[in-house]
């Protein structure tokens, strides 16, 4: 909560002193659980998107790990993770 207060207040000083404002939003419904990652990948570089958010989104969509924290302190091992995931607003782009 203490972040969203933050960038409020960084967002209200920026507009108040003539500046502008880029946001991008994700969304993470369960809609997106079908996506095809190479397909949304491709799609990317089709569109000319920055390679860094390229890469960024790969890494967030393909190489994801878990573990489990046990009575505060212990920690399982690392397992890849294998199911589907939410996906970045971008949906449109795989349309």
């Amino acid at each position: 909560m203490l972040q969203l207060l933050r960038i409020m207040d960084e967002w209200t000083e920026c507009l108040e002193t003539g500046g502008q404002i880029n946001i991008i939003y994700t969304d993470f419904e369960k809609a997106f659980d079908k996506v095809s990652h190479k397909l949304l990948l491709r799609k990317l570089r089709d569109y000319k998107i920055n390679e860094s958010v390229i890469l960024w989104t790969e890494s967030f969509l393909c190489y994801r790990k878990q573990r489990v924290k046990i009575n505060g302190c212990f920690f399982s091992d690392w397992a890849s993770v294998l199911s589907r995931i939410p996906r970045p607003l971008l949906f449109i782009i795989n349309a």
